[in-house]
């Protein structure tokens, strides 16, 4: 049940009526344009996907991945670029020894200070966190990871039936927790591999190494490929299945494993990037959430860690209640139909 107030409708749930005023109607008596509102067919305001944030999204992904992998010289000759931008990390999951790789991966530097003798608090890196993480959230994931972008990629291929999660996701989900907290730090400080200290997340599971690393160097150099080993094969393993899991499955290393979606997750809540959700304004049609990759319903878009901020449900909502920045609050005013007006 609901009401049209100035010239939008608004109900609850999914009955098929309607309240306007002191006058109770079924959806069947309501003007045309109202009607097919309700039903979902009204196609000036029901877009089926948001094109256009598509697009845009898309160009920032290409774009960001070209400037922070853009050391050509490093792929041709099949060496780690290692100047003085290697001491500043990009936001997103890109390998440190990706041969393009112009910067660093915050994952990497953070098990790199925990591989150090003794114990020191990596203040530099949780900084870093603080900083994108306080201000983005995981809009970062969305846009300025290039794992992400091959993910995205991948699951554009026409093959199989597309699922946007796994069945058991709300266990699954917890995996990147784990993996950051068993991996990153408590693989990182306490795992050796003879008398050092090993980045664990990095040397046995991370996926963006094997691909923007391992596979362009081995490429190139004729040294690396003698010394493959059964450490190889497993990562590549690991890569293979999550691109074949990809083409089915949207983001599941997003979504079930990567740490770097853990740390900014948690600050997706309160994050100065927002999706901001007029409440008075929506008529709960459901459409954003079936735009949405992950599947998130309305109530729980930007504030759930699962949300990456990639704008669908903005670009489907009728009603335009969905903003990236925050609305003047209007209060409508009630008006009773007239003759289709």
């Amino acid at each position: 049940m609901g009401t049209v107030c100035g010239s939008r409708l608004y109900w609850y749930g999914d009955r098929g009526r309607a309240v306007c005023g002191n006058l109770e109607k079924s959806s069947d008596d309501l003007p045309g344009m109202y009607r097919d509102r309700l039903k979902g067919t009204y196609p000036d305001t029901w877009p089926e996907s948001g094109k256009a944030m598509k697009r845009l999204r898309l160009g920032v992904q290409i774009l960001f991945t070209i400037v922070t992998n853009g050391y050509v010289y490093g792929f041709l000759q099949g060496k780690i670029y290692q100047g003085r931008l290697k001491y500043v990390c990009v936001p997103g999951l890109n390998c440190y020894s990706c041969p393009g790789a112009a910067a660093s991966c915050p994952i990497g530097a953070l098990q790199a200070l925990l591989n150090r003798q003794g114990f020191e608090i990596p203040f530099a890196v949780l900084g870093f966190f603080f900083l994108f993480g306080s201000t983005l959230g995981r809009f970062v994931c969305g846009f300025l990871c290039p794992f992400g972008l091959v993910q995205d990629l991948l699951h554009k291929i026409p093959l199989f039936r597309k699922r946007k999660k796994l069945p058991f996701h709300h266990i699954l989900k917890y995996g990147k927790y784990l993996v950051l907290v068993s991996l990153v730090c408590i693989g990182s400080m306490f795992l050796f591999g003879g008398f050092a200290k090993v980045p664990a997340f990095c040397k046995y599971l991370c996926p963006s190494g094997t691909l923007l690393g391992a596979l362009p160097l081995l490429g190139t150099n004729e040294l690396l490929r003698s010394q493959i080993g059964g450490l190889f094969f497993w990562k590549l393993g690991i890569l293979l299945f999550l691109m074949l899991l990809s083409v089915k499955v949207y983001r599941p290393f997003c979504q079930y494993l990567c740490p770097l979606g853990a740390v900014y997750g948690w600050f997706n809540r309160f994050s100065l990037v927002q999706v901001h959700w007029e409440q008075e304004r929506c008529i709960s049609c459901g459409a954003c959430q079936r735009a949405c990759p992950v599947d998130l319903s309305v109530s729980e878009i930007s504030c759930s860690p699962e949300c990456i901020r990639c704008g669908r449900c903005i670009e489907v909502c009728p009603e335009k209640c969905l903003h990236y920045h925050r609305q003047p609050s209007e209060k409508p005013q009630e008006t009773h139909l007239q003759n289709g007006e």
